[in-house]
């Protein structure tokens, strides 16, 4: 588990390969954080670090700078400027990724080759689950669509850590001088909700190169009911496999499939995955002593110090029993997901692909290697996902199999107490002979929980953990 948070700053690590700091090849090592080294991470040295060059100021670049400034603390939002995020989001895919992939728009010929690759997957994975499909569409999505349409998710999970944050930057005055210093206050409150906006932009552009579908961390992102892949991503996903295009496709189809079944009939999923978040946001400490001395100190000429003092750790999170007890049941919920998806599709894979056991091995080390996916919400809320894990639930999953058939299996899914806890991924053979209820009666509760199938319970989360 990270100890750092969304938001917070990070000493630069020493480089591993390279010489730029970074792993080569590798992500941006802190895609939300106020960390780094500036640049297109830090939207005060975008604006003014490269006005003074040997040629002197533009005042064209000058006035556009300010321009941007203008915008920036005008913002009278959330605590995040989302369509600041957004803007820089889908320039950052305009951009390419790093190997020079770039975004296309996606054809009538890719939609029909996801279509059927989805409705192929369901079939399959009919024999191997008891909960029915969660697909109501299959949609396929250039990168820039992916962004627009896991925004509003995005905006939930983000915003409960951002508001507790962005609310320190005006509680740090006595009550007294909060009337006398409003507009200092608004124009700190404005230039978090950019920063931050900057800083989440520009992870999603990142993310946006690297993901297949609209659940590739576990989360559902995308709305309810539709079942989304990339093909773009998913060409550049299986180059260098050895594997024909389709049969990739078609396992991130099963893959994708699956945790949509689990989403739209396990209704509490979701509120469960979004509360942890909450929890751990609420239970984030602000280093109000030094908050106090940089706005005492901070220069209306010089925007960029309140960015500086960011990058100093401003804000420093403490390990309070409430966060640690969020991320726990956060960790937990996401590995129990994913271990059940791996599991699923495995069984469903096998008999049909030559190339199933390969593929899933191929995924679990991209995981293990912690790509954009994980850094980013490793970042977000201090949490990476743990392989580890996720192998100990894919294992006790099958073994559940085994042992209480798929009626026995799903029906755990029926409430959140009747699932293993960490510690039976510690025993996973202790946790499935144990004597419990009798399973083949939960069959017909969580139907009953889940019976409007493409509606209201479609309200699918996860959350988290792998190692």
């Amino acid at each position: 588990m990270s100890d750092i948070p969304f938001g917070f700053g990070l000493p630069p690590e020493e480089p591993e390969e390279g010489d730029d700091g970074r792993k080569k090849g590798g992500p941006d090592p802190n895609p939300f954080g106020f960390g780094g080294q500036g640049g297109a991470e830090n939207p005060f040295a975008a604006m003014f670090g490269s006005l003074g060059g040997p040629g002197g100021v533009d005042p064209n670049d000058l006035g556009a700078a300010f321009q941007r400034l203008g915008q920036m603390l005008s913002y009278e939002g959330g605590p995040v400027n989302w369509d600041m995020a957004k803007d820089i989001a889908r320039q950052t895919v305009a951009a390419g990724t790093p190997d020079g992939t770039k975004d296309a728009s996606v054809g009538p010929r890719e939609r029909r080759a996801v279509e059927e690759a989805v409705r192929l997957a369901d079939l399959w994975l009919d024999g191997v689950t008891s909960l029915p499909s969660g697909s109501g569409s299959a949609v396929a999505w250039s990168r820039a669509e992916w962004v627009e349409s896991t925004l509003p998710v995005w905006k939930d999970l983000v915003d409960p850590v951002a508001e507790r944050v962005g609310a320190a930057m005006g509680d740090v005055l006595p009550e007294e001088m909060q009337s006398m210093a409003g507009p200092l206050i608004g124009m700190m409150r404005s230039m978090g909700g950019a920063m931050f906006g900057t800083q989440i932009g520009r992870a999603l552009g990142v993310l946006a190169g690297e993901v297949v579908g609209s659940t590739d961390i576990g989360l559902p992102l995308g709305p309810k009911g539709r079942a989304a892949l990339l093909p773009v991503n998913i060409a550049a996903f299986g180059e260098g496999l050895g594997v024909p295009e389709d049969e990739v496709r078609l396992y991130l189809a099963l893959r994708e499939a699956a945790h949509q079944r689990l989403f739209a009939h396990v209704p509490w999923l979701r509120s469960h995955l979004f509360g942890a978040v909450e929890g751990y946001a609420r239970g984030i400490k602000v280093d109000t002593a030094k908050l106090e001395d940089v706005v005492g100190q901070l220069d209306p000429s010089r925007p960029e110090e309140l960015q500086e003092a960011l990058q100093q750790g401003m804000f420093q999170p403490e390990d309070t029993p409430e966060q640690k007890a969020a991320l726990a049941r956060l960790e937990t919920a996401l590995a129990l997901v994913e271990g059940w998806v791996d599991a699923v599709v495995h069984a469903a894979a096998e008999p049909h692909l030559p190339s199933a056991s390969a593929l899933r091995e191929t995924l679990r080390r991209r995981r293990a290697g912690g790509g954009p996916a994980e850094q980013t919400f490793a970042t977000l809320i201090g949490l990476e996902l743990r392989p580890r894990r996720l192998r100990d639930a894919s294992r006790l999953w099958a073994s559940l199999t085994d042992a209480r058939g798929l009626d026995g299996r799903d029906g755990l899914w029926a409430h959140p107490d009747m699932l293993p806890t960490a510690d039976d991924l510690d025993d996973p053979d202790g946790f499935v002979h144990r004597e419990q209820l009798d399973f083949s009666e939960l069959e017909g509760l969580l139907r009953e929980d889940g019976k409007d199938d493409r509606g209201e319970s479609g309200d699918g989360g996860a959350g988290g953990d792998d190692r």
